[in-house]
């Protein structure tokens, strides 16, 4: 057995004529019939009822003909496939991230711009709402941020995923005594001074903490990591992320800084890395290839 096999049995099946089937298909009338017997011989019964009328399928070459249309089917989803693959040529791919997630996702990035090196790809770091909004006007194919239920909630539009939970901690410098801690508590937080990541979801948490115990102490937020990260290894200041951020800080394994558990009040919880876009018919090839990528890294 054989696709042409299969690919004439269907369509003497489809036009009820051998001769038919043997024209739409460009071969010969032999060819069909030689493919229907050697299939009934293999088989051990009749596909097809023959008559000066035509054929017709039997009770069992129904059933097997069923089979055959599926077959071809799958045949051609995975030819399609494979074409879309080898035509990638071209085109290009945006991804807009906040910082950390691109620590996350920089094995699949590497590995996509091998695979297709023709493809142009652009890598912008921004925060989450500008991200979002970057893709609502269809300036970056794919965002990657740290996405909550209040984020899907408010951008109904738009298809949020999640790949990877996270928790939120509070970085301190190996020299402060907090460093012995394992936890701190949002009433403790207060007494320090921050230095945050200018970050939406976080400076919303900070005001959240704010209503419910009063004023904290943020000396600045800023987008550069690492200022971030000086300050907090001088011993100056804290700072409040979720624990997947603190790969971006290169020193952390090191012990220059040290993380601690920060205990959420209830009704708060921290976000989970994943990605946005503005719909699932909406994905151009390269990148919903880079998508099932990231997805198989780290799923």
């Amino acid at each position: 057995m054989n696709l042409e096999q299969l690919e004439y049995i269907v369509e003497t099946a489809k036009t009820g004529s051998l001769t038919k089937a043997a024209q739409n298909c460009n071969v010969t009338l032999s060819a069909v019939s030689q493919a229907v017997s050697s299939l009934e011989a293999e088989f051990g019964f009749s596909l097809f009822t023959r008559s000066r009328l035509g054929a017709v399928p039997t009770a069992e070459g129904q059933r097997i003909l069923q089979k055959a249309y599926a077959i071809l089917e799958q045949f051609q989803e995975l030819k399609s496939e494979a074409e879309g693959y080898s035509n990638l040529l071209g085109g290009s791919l945006r991804i807009a991230t906040v910082p950390v997630p691109l620590t996350l996702s920089i094995d699949a990035i590497i590995q996509f711009k091998k695979d297709f090196p023709h493809i142009k790809l652009e890598i912008t770091e921004k925060p989450t709402l500008d991200i979002i909004e970057d893709i609502k006007q269809n300036h970056a194919d794919i965002g990657l941020i740290f996405v909550d239920d209040s984020i899907i909630q408010h951008h109904r539009g738009l298809h949020f995923g999640k790949l990877l939970e996270s928790n939120f901690v509070v970085g301190v410098s190996r020299q402060s005594p907090l460093a012995m801690r394992q936890s701190i508590t949002p009433e403790e937080l207060r007494k320090h001074p921050l230095v945050l990541y200018k970050d939406d979801s976080l400076l919303k948490l900070m005001d959240a903490f704010e209503e419910q115990y009063g004023e904290m102490d943020i000396l600045f937020s800023t987008n550069q990591t690492r200022v971030i990260q000086k300050i907090v290894e001088e011993n100056v200041a804290l700072t409040v992320g979720v624990d997947l951020s603190f790969s971006s800080f290169t020193p952390v394994p090191s012990g220059n800084i040290v993380t601690l558990e920060l205990e959420m009040p209830a009704g708060h919880t921290a976000s989970s890395f994943g990605w946005v876009q503005l719909g699932t018919h909406h994905l151009s090839k390269p990148a919903s290839i880079f998508l099932d990528r990231l997805k198989h890294q780290i799923g």
